[in-house]
This record gives structure tokens, sequence and C-alpha cells, in this order.
């Protein structure tokens, strides 16, 4: 059902498909401070990878995205992230503006089975307890079209707004932890250390952007824990081997875009050069570094 933007917000309901090889990320993620892994040792990718060479950025264009939730399936099956629907690394949200100028916000299940189309017969969905099949991929289930849609002549604009940690510069979440499990890798990116993470949820509360979540009881993480807090990484077991992060590989339109600003050459920097971009609520002073094109200025 479709809630205003001021529930949607209060409530914080977030939530999170591709063919996507799952990593053992033990192994393969920096120690604190960026230093290497002693677990990685023999790790030849790993080795090769110099995090000091590297300046990473990723670009969301809302004006490309389709609220497919390609993004978001992929990166549940990539990190084990759990189907709960308040558990997510990624999501999508909807944004609608109605003619009496009320905004409505939804992301269903994190948009993890796209949004409800009016046009169409039924919608396909992943269930929560999805099992797969031989290929590794999700099995579908297809469900019936439910109400609580908008009568399209009300509506005057709509887009949909991918949402994913933005790896602040000044970030919140690392400055409250009190056992330092969260750090900052020497390529800048934001990682929790779950072998010290004490489940405090300090840095679930500090993030403005409701990044976190607390991995729920009998649920565990990728390298083995649970009561632990999670987050999106940027897949970096996969960027430290020259891959894209999973959402970005998924996304069938090229909304999600990943690179390095230290090439010249690479898409983002090529963006960024000609595009005009925003970040998500600025004037809090994290300088994150997810870029967006096409920002609604509602959407702050």
């Amino acid at each position: 059902m479709a809630i205003s933007r001021r529930k949607f917000l209060k409530l914080g309901t977030h939530a999170a498909f591709g063919s996507m090889v799952v990593y053992t990320l033990r192994g393969v993620l920096p120690g604190e401070g960026g230093t290497d892994n002693a677990d990685a040792e023999g790790d030849a990718d790993w080795s090769a990878y110099r995090p000091e060479d590297h300046s990473w950025a990723f670009i969301v264009d809302t004006m490309k995205c389709i609220g497919c939730g390609l993004c978001a399936r992929a990166c549940k099956l990539e990190n084990n992230v759990p189907w709960e629907p308040s558990c997510n690394r990624t999501w999508v949200e909807r944004y609608r503006f109605l003619k009496d100028d009320e905004v409505l916000v939804d992301s269903p299940n994190g948009g993890i089975n796209g949004f409800y189309n009016p046009e169409g017969p039924e919608r396909i969905v992943v269930e929560p307890t999805v099992d797969f099949n031989e290929k590794g991929l999700p099995n579908y289930v297809p469900l019936p079209n439910e109400g609580g849609e908008v009568d399209s002549n009300k509506i005057e604009k709509s887009f949909f707004v991918p949402k994913l940690c933005n790896q602040c510069d000044n970030s919140p979440c690392s400055q409250v932890c009190p056992v330092g499990a969260t750090y900052k890798t020497r390529d800048g990116i934001v990682l929790v250390n779950q072998d010290r993470c004490i489940g405090c949820r300090y840095c679930i509360q500090a993030c403005p952007y409701g990044m976190r979540y607390l991995v729920p009881k009998g649920k565990v993480t990728p390298t083995g824990q649970s009561g632990v807090v999670d987050k999106c990484t940027w897949c970096y077991h996969r960027i430290t081997k020259g891959m894209k992060p999973a959402c970005v590989e998924a996304c069938p339109v090229g909304a999600r875009v990943f690179g390095d600003l230290n090439d010249p050459e690479s898409e983002v920097s090529k963006i960024l050069a000609k595009e005009r971009v925003q970040v998500l609520k600025p004037d809090l002073g994290t300088k994150p570094k997810v870029k967006y094109v096409g920002l609604d200025e509602a959407v702050k």
C-alpha cells in the first residue's frame, strides 16, 4: 500500500537478480586502517591490489532507473543478505508527485520484486523463503496484481531512486563506534569488522541515510556472524579483484555506474566531467561519494 513520504521516512521501511557468483568474503577484505588481512595471504588477486592507487566513485542516474529491482536482488544473492524486508544493502524507492502536492514514497520489499504495474495481468516476485534452481537463479512465483495504486490521472511525475551506502568521507557511523568496528580502507571505503562488532546499534542510529541493519537472530553474514551490523560495501570483495559491484552488473539500463576517479578514461570520470550531479542531504557535511544524476530536489 502506498504511504505518504512522511510516514515512509518515519518507518524507515527499506528492504532490500542476477546470476551472480557468491564470493567468500573472509580473506579478501582488508584489516583495520586498510592494512592487509592476514587471511588474504596467498590470494593472488588481493596481493596484486593496491588500494592507495584507487579513488572509487559510484554514480546513480535516476533518469534511467526503471525500478525493475534486479540490482537489489543481485545484492541479496551476492552478499547473503537476509530476505527480510528490514535487511538491505541496497534498495529502490519510488517517488510519485500528485496534483494536490502530495508526495507518495514506497519501496515494497526494497523493490526486489519491482513495482506494481496497473497495466499488467501479474507481476513476478521472489518469495522471502526463496529457493533456487539448478542454475543458481531464484525460482519465480507469479502473483495477481495488488491494490494500493493511485489513479494515474492524479500523478504529475514519478521516478525511482536507488539507495546504497554513500561511503561518506566524513562518516558519522565510524565516529560513534565504541569498539572501532567501523573503519575506512586506504582507498576510502567504509567497512565493518564484524569480528569486532558488538551489535550496539550506535552506527545504525548515526547513519543519516538508513544504510545499516542488524543481522537478525538465526541469520548470519557471509563470514558467519549473527547479531552484528551489516551494510553495503560497494562489493569490496569484487572491486579489489577488478570486478564491478553486483548491483552494477545486474542493472539492465546502466542506471548504476562504478569506477575509479584516478582513471580519467573511466565512465565515472567522464560522467562527472559533463553532468551536473547531486548528493543526498548535502547540508549534513558527510561528503557522500554516491553521486546522483537527475536527482529531484524533493528527494533530499
